[in-house]
């Protein structure tokens, strides 16, 4: 079975470390970037490269782009660049476009241009540190939908020995425990059972409303 086939357009902070991690989860990636210097720069971690300035049609073209599962774009500071690369991709045909916004009207901008996901790697960051300030317990912070998130937290010393049915944090908080990893031995339990018992090795995974979360880790503190 084939690889899937990535291409990264901009080699700034956000697409060296997108390229790198999909490089190292077993991806075939092809990095981008107009700077040559930079393309050197980073040649020795991630070899498949190509110098093109990809304002321009010609240069898309000439790159295995509609070989893709995604093209994602990550000229975010520079505007004008960005919607010329994201427009020359949609004229040639590539379906997947994923790219990064630089501000609220950029990202207007991106969706009416038809890109797939349009994503706010600064403003993503500046949230789960804040959220992350506002529930110091938390080790990691996702946001879910409006209101909503999924949270990473240490099993406080509180809950050890109890089972998921005698709390009920469902019932008393509703929220939901998603899955519990074993921090010793990194095995995952998805869903787990009612009478899953925890231990204070125990990191648990939680969904709910942001308000009910709250409540959940007031209690607890």
């Amino acid at each position: 079975m084939a690889r899937k086939q990535f291409t990264v357009i901009g080699m700034g902070q956000t697409g060296y470390y997108l390229a790198k991690h999909l490089n190292a989860l077993g991806y075939d990636v092809l990095t981008v970037d107009s700077n040559a210097e930079r393309i050197q720069e980073i040649s020795s971690e991630l070899s498949r490269s190509a110098v093109a300035d990809c304002t321009k049609r010609k240069m898309v073209a000439a790159l295995p782009v509609l070989e893709c599962e995604s093209v994602i774009v990550t000229v975010g500071k520079a505007l004008e660049n960005s919607l010329l690369i994201v427009l020359n991709l949609k004229e040639l045909g590539v379906k997947n476009v994923m790219a990064k916004a630089s501000s609220g009207s950029h990202a207007a901008i991106l969706a009416r241009l038809g890109v797939t996901e349009i994503f706010h790697p600064q403003k993503d960051m500046a949230i789960t540190v804040a959220e992350r300030l506002h529930r110091p317990q938390m080790l990691e912070y996702i946001p879910f939908m409006d209101g909503h998130s999924i949270v990473e937290w240490v099993c406080p010393d509180e809950l050890v020995g109890s089972t998921l049915a005698q709390l009920n944090l469902n019932q008393k908080f509703k929220v939901q425990v998603i899955a519990i990893k074993d921090a010793l031995t990194n095995e995952v339990t998805m869903v787990p059972l009612a009478e899953e018992a925890l231990q204070d090795t125990h990191i648990l995974y939680l969904l709910g409303a942001n308000e009910n979360l709250d409540k959940l880790m007031e209690k607890l503190d």
